[in-house]
């Protein structure tokens, strides 16, 4: 059984895909032990507590500096004995001591397909922004291995997803999670899981 650790700073709607593809069974042998958040008012916290799975807080905010707050989180990490990290919408930088303990074994959801609207500056609906801006007719969600660039490590699975005119940020975030994210977030997980994709 895969233990997962699913890091979020927001909402939680990446994690609800991967809570409800255990329950219906698209996610085999993984079950998740913990959500942790940056944010404590952040609903994902909530979504884990309605589903029995310990839900904490750590907080930049509440530590002296960075460094302090990077060893806190790996602390907790490491509390759980978890096989995979999974970066559902996690708006805080990974340390770097824990992307080398944890080397292939942490995964991250990115709205684009990647090398597309990637990297510093691109997350959330920035993303959206930048895809509309530039005019492309097709977007989507990537899967990738974290490393210690910014959406740089490889890349497990990619889903496009069709821009529609008049699209709006808002609208085209809204289709690019319904129609890839919460797609090929929990197929990673189940594949991982499965011997499919080979974890660190």
């Amino acid at each position: 059984m895969l233990r997962v650790g699913v890091l979020v700073s927001g909402g939680g709607t990446n994690l609800q895909a991967i809570l409800d593809a255990i329950d219906c069974g698209k996610i085999r042998n993984a079950r998740v032990e913990v959500v942790i958040s940056n944010n404590a008012g952040a609903f994902a916290l909530e979504r884990a507590k309605n589903h029995g799975i310990e839900a904490k807080c750590i907080s930049p905010k509440d530590y002296e500096n960075r460094a302090l707050f990077n060893e806190a989180l790996l602390e907790a990490i490491d509390s759980y004995h978890l096989d995979l990290i999974v970066l559902a919408g996690f708006l805080v930088t990974i340390p770097a001591a824990m992307i080398q303990k944890y080397r292939n074994r942490i995964i991250n959801i990115h709205p684009s397909l990647i090398p597309s609207f990637c990297g510093v500056g691109y997350y959330g609906l920035k993303v959206h922004e930048g895809a509309l801006a530039r005019g492309v007719k097709v977007t989507g969600a990537t899967v990738h291995f974290v490393d210690e660039g910014v959406d740089s490590g490889p890349i497990l699975l990619q889903k496009a997803v069709e821009v529609e005119p008049g699209d709006t940020p808002k609208v085209l975030q809204q289709r690019v999670m319904e129609q890839a994210e919460w797609v090929i977030l929990p197929k990673a997980i189940d594949m991982l899981a499965n011997g499919e994709i080979a974890l660190g």
